[in-house]
């Protein structure tokens, strides 16, 4: 049920940033071509957990026989980080133009699921933000 709240909130924050900007919408190039820009991108984290019920080799050859290392991620979508959290699995975030989020999604659903539980959040950079609060505070 997280799995798609999360990617339900993902759609709506990307819904409502679109309808913001009515050139968003009306010139965005159609997804194959589209490439981040500071008025279309945005920024995803998927959590990606592993099935602890099962063998780290045997995850890797079902991940292996869907083609999740040859699709995800998709050509053009920029990796921002990617961790191994310990006791959790995978931690990607990502930035793609909002065009693009159906084919992100798609992705995992057919390569990751199965050997993942899939979580996703919108997630913005507030490093400078927060460097800079933690400066100026001392």
């Amino acid at each position: 049920m997280r799995r798609r709240s999360g990617l339900a909130l993902a759609m709506a924050v990307l819904a409502g940033c679109l309808s913001l900007n009515s050139s968003a919408r009306t010139q965005t190039p159609p997804a194959e071509n589209a490439t981040p820009t500071p008025d279309n991108a945005v920024m995803i984290t998927v959590f990606l957990k592993h099935d602890q019920s099962r063998p780290l080799g045997e995850i890797n050859a079902q991940l292996e026989k869907q083609g999740y290392y040859k699709a995800f991620p998709p050509p053009g979508v920029e990796v921002v980080s990617w961790y191994i959290m310990m006791g959790i699995g995978q931690v990607v975030t990502l930035r793609f133009p909002a065009s693009r989020l159906r084919e992100v999604n798609r992705v995992l659903e057919n390569s990751a699921w199965g050997a993942y539980r899939t979580e996703f959040y919108p997630t913005y950079d507030y490093k400078a933000v927060g460097i800079a609060q933690h400066d100026k505070a001392k």
